[in-house]
């Protein structure tokens, strides 16, 4: 059976199995070819905690643009810190970001929506597809209450642009879940947060949000489009 068929009897495995157990179940099930992508957001963090507290072979890895801020940074060291555990970089290729940045210039992704998502396809979605390079299950952190977008997504989906499955373990969580459960564990997070950041992505991309504004909308506020960059594009094309 391919994977995409395997998608309903997973669920059923899954369905009512607690954050921690459902990795670990995912995990025995597709030995050594589960990986977790985290871009150190508060959803990020729940995971990577139940991940390395449990010692779940799951592989965790991260996008380093090079245009994060540095306070993503310290967050990724103090994470490893703590759970003694180690984070893997990917990097965009550096002849393709040369060739970006010569012709659009080093900010060129503000001067229209295609040289921004150029941008981002340079930065996340090349490396990403590295790192989803023999994988079977690619866990996010999505989560539905994070924008309309993402309103709809489930707790697997099948991701045609990866060929891969798509597992989204605290899709349903709200906001306040997932605050309690990073206090209840102590678990490091984004100082950023605490200034009004809620989604943090590249530095020169993201701004703290307005009152009343939902949580991407610090996310290419320049534009009026879509907020995505192109790491979940499948799901608009349903």
């Amino acid at each position: 059976m391919n994977l995409k068929n395997q998608i309903p009897s997973l669920l059923e495995e899954l369905a009512g199995l607690s954050l921690s157990d459902s990795l670990a179940w995912l995990a025995g099930k597709f030995p050594g070819r589960v990986a977790f992508s985290t871009a150190l957001g508060q959803e990020d963090q729940v995971i990577t905690h139940a991940i390395f507290s449990e010692k779940i072979p799951i592989r965790i890895f991260s996008l380093d643009t090079g245009r994060l801020f540095q306070e993503t940074y310290t967050l990724w060291s103090e994470t490893e810190r703590k759970y003694q555990s180690k984070i893997v970089p990917f990097f965009p290729e550096a002849p393709a970001v040369e060739a970006f940045v010569t012709e659009n210039g080093i900010n060129g992704f503000y001067n229209s929506v295609e040289n921004r998502k150029a941008c981002c396809h340079v930065r996340k979605v090349l490396p990403l597809t590295r790192a989803l390079q023999e994988v079977d299950v690619w866990v996010t952190g999505l989560r539905s209450g994070q924008s309309a977008n993402r309103s709809n997504f489930n707790l697997l989906e099948w991701d045609e642009a990866f060929q891969v499955i798509k597992f989204n373990p605290i899709i349903n969580w709200s906001f306040d879940e997932m605050v309690s459960y990073l206090q209840e564990h102590d678990v490091p997070y984004n100082k950023l947060h605490d200034q009004g950041f809620i989604s943090i992505g590249c530095a020169p991309c993201t701004r703290a949000i307005l009152p009343g504004e939902e949580p991407r909308a610090g996310r290419w506020w320049w534009e009026q489009t879509q907020k995505e960059c192109g790491l979940h594009a499948n799901y608009f094309q349903k």
